[in-house]
């Protein structure tokens, strides 16, 4: 299947510096670990800014064959592409932005769901589904606590007193909201949110209900209502902090381009930051921060060569970076791993000072696919 950024089978007379496997098979066992976990409730898939940076047109039918069966993306454009993709209607597709006026023949053309963040969405989507004729399927989502979309306290109280007229020609399908916090198990903010989440619930008509994502979905049992929404936990990333991670499925690579022995006191890279303090083996290895790697991982940052872990020595250049290979024995065209099995998402998340979320989406290389699972 075709996409952007998929790259053929190299040649074996093929060079390639840099190299980034996804592993298809790794995501749809972490969608299978998520069904364990939450079952009987339903498990959808979040793959929005296309698929965390791994490549939509790849990643949903991973999952779609996996048994996934929902979907939720953030813009409209990846929406219509996922619909282009997953052709099946008995597919959900839900749009976290809503549904601005107009976005709404798009919505309705694709038969893309709505996720309606405020009164002002709800009534619009009235008015085209009586304009329609028809009943038009929508999420209504509740602020909890996030204070980012959703339908804020006032807004709520008002749809209670009036969701007869309010919802008179939608049809409500899932009733959800977000924990700020779900990453971090001691948060005294998830009960919060999961107390003023049953309220809303208990205001409004009957629906599917929806609370818990990656994180989320390891509170436990009263965080899973109907449906939970995994989204970093399926490419990967660890869903709490200090937990385990999921399966690898993201591997970044690159080729050792030169090596050089220098004295102590010798300088490596821009502005000279690191300097031998012994004779010391620099490998020049691609890739750099053109290709994702954070430039915050000068000096800090770690690889894996030849069966050690090995430092960055100097500062992340555009394609390409300083490792001390002091330790290791290796060869110009060797491999060095970047990001995998052996440096997690996290560990490069927190070397580089923000979280795995952004490594994943900020990774700029022709994609690979697999269907392994490790």
């Amino acid at each position: 299947m075709p996409g952007a950024g998929h790259c053929p089978a190299m040649r074996d007379t093929d060079f390639e510096a840099c190299h980034l496997t996804v592993r298809l098979g790794a995501i749809a066992e972490n969608f299978r670990t998520y069904q364990r976990l939450a079952g009987p409730s339903a498990v959808a898939g979040v793959i929005k800014a296309d698929a965390y940076g791994l490549g939509a047109d790849f990643v949903a039918p991973a999952l779609a064959a996996a048994g996934c069966d929902t979907f939720f993306v953030a813009r409209l454009e990846e929406a219509t592409a996922l619909r282009r993709v997953l052709q099946d209607r008995a597919t959900r597709i839900f749009l976290l932005d809503g549904a601005p006026p107009d976005a709404v023949p798009a919505l309705i053309a694709h038969h893309i769901t709505p996720v309606l963040n405020s009164l002002a969405e709800v009534a619009a989507w009235n008015a085209a589904a009586a304009t329609a004729r028809r009943s038009l399927d929508a999420a209504i989502h509740i602020d909890t606590g996030m204070n980012r979309l959703g339908l804020p306290g006032e807004e709520l109280s008002i749809l209670a007193g009036e969701w007869k007229t309010r919802l008179k020609n939608i049809n409500l399908v899932l009733l959800m909201s977000h924990l700020a916090s779900g990453d971090e198990p001691n948060s005294k903010m998830n009960d919060q949110q999961l107390s003023r989440f049953r309220t809303a619930l208990a205001m409004l008509p009957p629906a599917p209900a929806s609370l818990a994502a990656s994180g989320g979905a390891f509170l436990g049992k009263p965080y899973w209502f109907d449906l939970v929404r995994p989204g970093i936990g399926l490419f990967g990333g660890a869903p709490q902090e200090g937990g385990k991670s999921m399966k690898t499925v993201a591997v970044l690579t690159g080729r050792v381009l030169q090596l050089r022995r220098i004295d102590s006191g010798q300088s490596v890279g821009y502005a000279a930051t690191f300097r031998a303090k012994r004779p010391t083996m620099i490998a020049t290895v691609a890739p750099g921060y053109a290709a994702g790697i954070p430039r915050t991982l000068s000096n800090k940052g770690v690889a894996f060569a030849a069966g050690k872990r090995v430092p960055f020595a100097g500062r992340v250049s555009m394609d390409m970076i300083g490792v001390d290979f002091s330790e290791v024995t290796a060869k110009v065209g060797d491999t060095v791993e970047f990001l995998g099995d052996h440096v997690t998402l996290e560990e490069v998340a927190a070397l580089a000072g923000t979280n795995a979320y952004e490594i994943l989406t900020g990774l700029r290389l022709p994609r690979h696919y697999t269907d392994a699972a490790s």
